[in-house]
């Protein structure tokens, strides 16, 4: 990466670079991107928003389930906050390619902690209104779609190219702590405190993640950039750019393989209670929804065994066969705890995947278009769990929910190894 990309804050040296790991250490996860100082506050942010976010999206459904005793309402309050975020994930990138990135994230940041406090209005004020709670949600679903692409692809003006893959393992660790955190808060919390006020803590735990982003470096487009705009005509380049480069291409389909073929989520309640339900039908739904989460989490803490490999291209390939084999071993699985115990080999699989689609997005992307690939990524890595949700459901009710898992996963290392091995670009890619 040219020197030229570099924000105003240079990182700092890293003493360590060139020189060997302990061998004790290197297991554990690679925090040299904290060293720097720019990266570490965009990581902090980071920390705040992962287990902020998932408080008002455990609340949410909640809150529409008791106005209206139907999971068809959940569902369409889920389909509502879909569609604005992929519209907005798209122009966002854009917008993420032709502005100051901070500026961007402030904006976004600030739309997203408002929101939340309107979230604590509505349940303070007892206007029990399903409209309202959509709305709300639609608003804040389309501020995470403009923040996700420029904090993404501000990652690489923060960090030295040799480090992308750490740095992402450590913002996709957080993540996925967020996610078995920030539920269980909720769950607990919610008895104690009640709705309102759950929505007012993640409204104040947003203005911390702000303050952190108001102390990043300017991070305006390139020295020497031509001023862009950010409408459609900008979104179809960044399309017609993935179409040419084959390796931007090949690292999101082999996101969309593993998750459009092989996330069984839709099957787990049916699991839960046919196949699993001697264990107890609510252990068992629990168990099934953590584990992924779980194995993706321990990804990241031991993520020192793969963030400085050097073929990333290999790597997502490894990763979504790994990925798809555990997946085919959970639907054989007729013990529940090895059922779990795949699912969580599947959610570490799934880590190393994201760490190394996101660094080859990061690398082989130029600046000014970074902005447009994490636009795409952000509606790849939200649809496609959506879309599996359908498909599983569907095939599970005609196959049977078990051989529609194992189908699945079977699939995913096939069409996998088929993409490899007709393309070649994925294989040679490498820092």
């Amino acid at each position: 990466m040219d020197s030229s990309e570099r924000s105003t804050e240079e990182p700092a040296a890293d003493p360590g670079e060139g020189q060997p790991s302990r061998p004790r250490r290197r297991w554990a996860m690679d925090t040299r991107p904290l060293r720097r100082p720019a990266f570490r506050r965009l990581w902090a942010s980071t920390i705040v928003t992962a287990v902020g976010s998932q408080l008002t999206a455990v609340a949410v459904p909640k809150q529409v389930y008791d106005l209206t005793g139907s999971s068809a309402w959940v569902g369409y309050a889920s389909i509502a906050g879909l569609l604005p975020m992929v519209v907005f994930a798209l122009w966002g990138g854009a917008i993420a390619d032709a502005v100051d990135r901070r500026t961007l994230l402030l904006v976004t940041n600030a739309g997203i902690a408002v929101t939340s406090v309107l979230f604590w209005v509505q349940a303070f004020a007892g206007l029990d209104s399903v409209a309202v709670l959509m709305v709300l949600l639609a608003v804040q679903q389309a501020f995470f779609g403009l923040n996700a692409p420029a904090r993404n692809a501000s990652i690489a003006r923060l960090v030295p190219e040799h480090e992308l893959a750490a740095a992402n393992a450590l913002g996709s660790t957080v993540m996925q702590i967020g996610l078995v955190a920030g539920p269980l808060m909720a769950g607990a919390l919610i008895p104690v405190i009640g709705l309102a006020e759950l929505y007012l803590l993640d409204a104040v735990a947003l203005c911390v993640a702000v303050w952190a982003v108001v102390r990043l470096p300017s991070l305006p487009p390139l020295t020497g950039a031509a001023k862009r705009r950010a409408g459609v005509r900008e979104i179809a380049e960044g399309f017609r750019y993935i179409a040419l480069h084959k390796v931007l291409l090949l690292s999101f389909l082999a996101d969309v393989i593993a998750m459009v073929l092989g996330m069984p989520r839709a099957l787990f309640p049916q699991l839960a209670a046919e196949t699993y339900g001697s264990y107890g039908e609510g252990l068992a739904l629990g168990l099934l929804f953590a584990a992924i989460p779980v194995g993706a989490v321990a990804g990241g803490l031991f993520s020192g065994t793969f963030s400085r490999a050097r073929r990333h291209g290999w790597m997502v390939i490894g990763a979504v066969v790994a990925w798809g084999l555990a997946i085919a071993g959970f639907g054989l699985s007729a013990s529940l705890w090895v059922a779990v115990a795949f699912l969580v080999v599947a959610g570490v699989a799934d880590m190393v995947s994201m760490v190394f689609r996101g660094a080859i997005l990061l690398s082989a992307a130029t600046d000014e278009m970074r902005g447009r690939m994490q636009g795409v990524f952000t509606v790849v890595v939200a649809g496609g769990p959506r879309l599996a949700d359908v498909l599983h459901g569907t095939a599970g009710s005609a196959f049977g929910p078990r051989t529609a898992v194992v189908g699945g996963g079977l699939l995913v290392v096939a069409a996998m190894l088929a993409l490899a091995a007709a393309v070649p670009a994925l294989r040679r890619y490498r820092i």
